[in-house]
């Protein structure tokens, strides 16, 4: 990065799983980061590995008021929408609306107060702001409730962010990235298992079918290939473990 200043990337959901692997990247590559989660613990073990290159924010990020504050306090010229909940892995007719809609009150609540106010502020012209969908909004993900049309709605929801920044000048680039299933974080873990047992394999054969295992060092890369330019100009891109895949614009 050049420049006397660094610039200030700002990751939701930044204290465990690909969170914590895009903070620890940005960090890599001379980005002051500001890192957004509720775990102030796993905050302050990552701040104890990166130094002052780290700013530790304990928050909800689906908290209106704090996405203005921080997007405000920080101006980011990366950020972030990573924080999200885990899905509950049953069938369909097991769930509760409740569980159910679970991750349209977190993950798409989170994305669209953010997004928001990313268009709001603005930020700054040559901003990127990148969304975490999931392979699961094009590919499906039955024994998760409402999880893939959540992470479809993100991916929609920054299509929409990308052409209102086109139409108003702002010069703010919003990306999707869909991350495959993975075993390497909490989440995805469960999300094995769960489809493991379903499908009546194991864990280990369930992971050896998916190939390259995606990892949080693998998100990392790829959120700084893009930002960096390095990745292409597409609007939205499956991650897998072998790397970045641009999709077609879903418009």
């Amino acid at each position: 990065m050049t420049g006397t200043q660094p610039k200030t990337a700002l990751v939701t959901g930044a204290s465990r799983g690909l969170g914590r692997g895009i903070a620890i990247a940005l960090a890599g590559v001379g980005y002051r980061v500001v890192g957004v989660a509720r775990d102030q613990g796993a905050l302050a073990e990552l701040h104890a590995q990166l130094g002052g290159r780290f700013t530790p924010v304990k928050a909800d990020a689906t908290d209106p008021v704090a996405a203005g504050a921080l997007v405000d306090a920080y101006r980011p010229a990366v950020l972030v929408l990573n924080a999200g909940a885990p899905p509950l892995p049953r069938p369909l007719h097991r769930h509760t609306w409740e569980t159910f809609s679970r991750n349209w009150e977190v993950d798409v609540k989170h994305a669209f107060h953010w997004t928001r106010e990313a268009l709001l502020a603005p930020l700054e012209a040559g901003s990127t702001v990148i969304a975490l969908s999931s392979g699961a909004a094009v590919k499906g993900s039955p024994l998760s409730g409402g999880y893939a049309g959540a992470k479809s709605t993100i991916r929609w929801l920054t299509s929409y962010a990308a052409d209102e920044s086109r139409r108003a000048g702002l010069g703010i680039r919003f990306v999707a990235l869909l991350p495959q299933i993975t075993p390497e974080t909490e989440l995805g873990a469960q999300a094995v298992a769960a489809y493991a047992a379903r499908q009546g394999i194991t864990v280990a054969e369930y992971r050896e079918n998916l190939g390259q295992v995606l990892t949080p060092d693998h998100a990392g890369k790829a959120v700084t290939d893009l930002v960096a330019g390095a990745a292409g100009e597409a609007g939205s891109f499956l991650l897998t473990g072998t790397g970045l895949t641009p999709l077609p614009d879903p418009n």
